[in-house]
């Protein structure tokens, strides 16, 4: 983010311990002291200022080290360099009970704002929101003396009405109004005179002003505007433009918070339009309330601007201020019909004309989203179909600048701030997102959380499929989006991409007609299915798999697919879920070979894969073909370690006739036999096997998974009982104890002897390997909350005892005599279990 310079000097700011800073201060105490007000306590200031800014740890500064900088910013000759550092670091130490300020003798309105913005960074302890309100509005009241302005007022007044929206009284309210009137409509048209010392040889004609131009040079007719150019400006032409930049804040804090107004709601469309028709043909609009004055002059300064912004900049400056004073006339208007619709009609076809002028030029996209943003509010009020614009701005705009960032970012706070509106209304949205996954694609990094919000909205039964696989797709959309601007932008002066790649193999290969079609699938406007065969797509993008931009954007894709099966395990039925299982079992093998995603993803496929199994548990048997398949590859052990040991995992939960009535005896049979095989191949530990060692992990999985199986068809357990045998002695032999490490032989060698000891008893086996619905639902063995793992304890504990007084009592009693009563052996075993309690 910042240079190595900076990174160093903000470093340096942050390890300055206490000591050292109040050294420092003592050498700034000496400078302000002696009143010089030179380069050197300039210097001082500013690495002050960076020294309490730089953290976000609270910095303390001695009470008469604060009192010094205080009457520095007061103090008449200092400089404003030194004035407004002054007043900066005392806005970082804030709030302090060391400051105390008092500003009602201050008379300079510039040192005022300095003041002000200190006492704003106080709080609001003592009501200091609200005296400084009052005293800004006394000030804009008055008339100035020669020398002073208003305009270090407003910023201030700005963060006032931001900080206390009740702050101002009605009165007040429309004196501003009045204010802000004359400063947006009556600003002077010729240019500020230029601040130059006189002489005898100084030429008078050389000090008249000249006339305000246009951003092309023409000479303006009109009033003057923000957009308006001048060499020196005066007095009110500063005004005017601080006005416009408040101008938003003010009308949504003096026109109900920016509601609409309470008769706005009941006006018929034909009152609308009447209203409309007088409000444009009125020639007496000071006859208005100050409040609506205001908003008759922001509407036709607004007009205003979208008629300068079609003019041609000669200056690269005044084409960037074009754009954001384009960007934000529009969003005035926007506020100003959701204030009163009377303006309505007449944006309406302001706007329509201007969403022609803008499609056509890239320059200007940005002020796009503020028009579509006015149809969204008021195209069902207006009754009129702006479907063309949602049209393009969701086709044409992610296609052709997914590369912008400060774009992509807009776009999607855009799509997230109306998705309440798209959820339901507008088709063309959410058939659009693999459009709108352009942009995370390229912007990962920083879209991440904003995606994370609008995803849920794109996802129903009809797109499900689709977005898993764009969603496991998104590192080679990357790389393919890559390759696009490689291809479109060649010569480029600031490359767009990752300049150290030269991927010239790629670039070759996608011109070839069979990987285009591929190329064009993956960068799809809109939702159109989904195609088998990537895998040359895959093949061909290889060497941009270590682009950073590439991995950055792989770490984003775990988090999305948890969200996705979050929100489609709310509605799926057991057709998309056995779709959904199909699909991973598939994608698994088929993911871009970026670093360490696979593994990544390989993790969350397979708890998502459990999710579906007990959300559908009848899915192992209507996907038996699948599973068979699947889990009869043997290479799918060793390059989908965590999927395959969770697909078997769930086949001995699952495959039961407790879960669906078609599991039969043949088909456990089929599923055992296959993993049978498999297991037995996979322990043959002979000097000519080829296969990679197998986790012991998926060897006791195994050999639980047909244990489960073998206590549902019983006559398998003869054949179980034999191979556990054998893995007992395989797990102890020189063959497996040269590939295991001694820990992972143990557990090969426990499970194998639990589950034979189990199976010893066939109808416990089966109660505890398959248990009942109403026996493994509560789990109580695993619930430390309840008072059965205390009594479990207990009883084992008391177990553990009889069993050592029996012994005794078989050791040491005496052997019971001839005619002795039942009765007296009784006695002497009720006396021992009272002992042994």
């Amino acid at each position: 983010m910042f240079t190595a310079g900076t990174e160093s000097f903000l470093r340096q700011a942050r390890e300055i311990q206490d000591q050292e800073l109040k050294k420092f201060c003592l050498r700034i105490t000496g400078l302000l002291q002696k009143e010089d007000l030179g380069n050197e306590t300039i210097d001082c200031l500013q690495r002050l200022f960076l020294i309490v800014s730089a953290t976000k740890y609270y910095r303390k500064l001695e009470k008469k080290f604060v009192e010094l900088l205080l009457s520095a910013m007061y103090f008449p000759k200092s400089p404003e360099q030194v004035q407004v550092l002054c007043a900066a670091i005392l806005r970082e130490i804030s709030p302090s009970e060391d400051l105390t300020l008092f500003y009602d003798h201050i008379q300079n309105t510039k040192l005022l704002s300095l003041m002000s913005s200190v006492l704003l960074a106080q709080g609001n302890k003592r009501d200091e929101v609200r005296d400084v309100g009052l005293r800004v509005t006394k000030i804009l009241e008055s008339r100035q003396p020669e020398g002073q302005s208003l305009r270090y007022l407003l910023p201030v007044l700005s963060k006032v009405i931001t900080l206390s929206p009740k702050v101002l009284k009605e009165d007040q309210i429309n004196l501003l109004n009045k204010r802000l009137i004359d400063w947006l409509r009556y600003a002077s048209i010729q240019q500020g005179v230029a601040q130059i010392s006189g002489g005898f040889f100084s030429n008078p004609r050389a000090r008249q002003p000249g006339p305000i131009t246009e951003v092309d040079g023409a000479v303006a007719t009109d009033f003057f505007t923000v957009l308006s150019v001048g060499q020196h400006y005066t007095e009110d032409q500063w005004l005017n433009m601080q006005a416009f930049s408040m101008l938003r804040k003010w009308l949504l804090y003096s026109g109900n918070d920016g509601t609409e107004t309470p008769d706005s709601d009941d006006k018929s469309e034909l009152e609308g339009s009447i209203m409309s028709m007088v409000s444009a043909t009125s020639t007496s609009s000071r006859l208005l309330p100050p409040k609506e004055r205001l908003r008759e002059n922001a509407f036709e300064y607004c007009q205003r601007l979208i008629e300068q912004s079609n003019r041609r900049a000669l200056k690269k400056p005044d084409c960037e201020l074009q754009k954001a004073c384009l960007v934000e006339a529009v969003i005035i208007l926007d506020l100003l019909c959701r204030q009163d619709s009377s303006f309505m009609y007449r944006t309406l076809s302001c706007l329509k004309t201007l969403h022609g002028r803008l499609c056509g030029d890239l320059a200007y996209v940005q002020a796009l989203l503020p028009v579509a943003q006015f149809f969204l509010n008021h195209s069902e009020a207006a009754a009129v179909d702006s479907e063309a614009v949602y049209q393009h701005l969701f086709t044409n705009i992610p296609s052709e600048l997914f590369y912008n960032s400060m774009l992509a970012f807009e776009f999607i706070q855009f799509c997230r701030d109306n998705i309440h509106f798209f959820n339901g209304n507008l088709s063309i949205f959410k058939s659009s997102f693999p459009n709108l996954f352009k942009f995370l694609a390229w912007n990962s990094a920083s879209l991440i959380s904003e995606f994370v919000d609008i995803l849920p909205v794109f996802i129903d039964a009809s797109t499900a499929i689709e977005m898993l696989h764009v969603l496991l797709d998104l590192p080679c959309l990357t790389a393919a989006l890559d390759l696009y601007l490689r291809s479109s932008f060649p010569t480029a002066e600031k490359p767009l991409w990752d300049p150290s790649l030269k991927p010239t193999s790629c670039l070759d290969g996608v011109r070839d007609p069979y990987h285009q079609a591929l190329f064009q699938y993956l960068l799809r406007p809109k939702a159109k299915g989904f195609i088998k065969g990537l895998a040359p797509l895959h093949e061909l993008l290889k060497p941009m798999a270590g682009c950073a931009r590439v991995i950055q954007c792989a770490e984003t894709v775990p988090i999305l697919i948890q969200l996705f099966f979050t929100v489609v395990t709310e509605f799926a039925d057991g057709t998309l879920i056995n779709q959904l299982a199909v699909l991973l079992l598939g994608r698994s093998g088929l993911l871009f070979d970026v670093p360490q995603f696979k593994a990544a993803v390989h993790r969350e496929m397979s708890s998502q894969l459990l999710v579906l199994c007990k959300l559908h548990p009848s899915l192992v048997v209507e996907l038996s073909k699948e599973l068979l398949e699947f889990t009869g590859t043997i290479r799918n052990i060793h390059s989908k370690e965590n999927i395959f040991t969770h697909v078997v995992w769930a086949i001995g939960e699952y495959l039961s006739v407790l879960y669906d009535r078609r599991c039969t005896v043949e088909l456990i049979n089929k599923f055992f036999e296959t993993l049978e095989a498999l297991l037995f191949e996979i322990t043959q530990f002979r000097p000519s096997a080829t296969l990679p060692k197998c986790c012991p992990r998926v060897i006791t999985v195994l050999m639980t998974t047909l244990t489960k199986l073998a206590s549902r068809s019983q006559d398998l357990i003869p054949r179980v009982s034999l191979f556990l045998s054998k893995m007992r002695s395989f797990a102890q032999s020189p063959a497996m104890t040269s590939v295991y490490s001694e820990e992972d032989t143990e557990t090969i060698l426990t499970r194998a002897t639990e589950l034979m000891n189990l199976l010893k008893m066939p109808s416990v086996a089966q109660f505890v390997l398959t248990p009942s619905v109403e026996v493994s639902n509560p789990r109580y063995h695993l619930d430390t909350n309840t008072s059965l793992p205390l009594a479990l304890q207990m009883a084992s504990r008391l177990v553990e005892k009889e069993a050592s007084l029996l012994s005794w009592q078989v050791r040491g009693r005496p052997t019971r005599r001839p005619g002795e009563t039942n009765e007296r052996t009784m006695r002497r075993k009720d006396s021992a279990e009272g002992e042994g309690e």
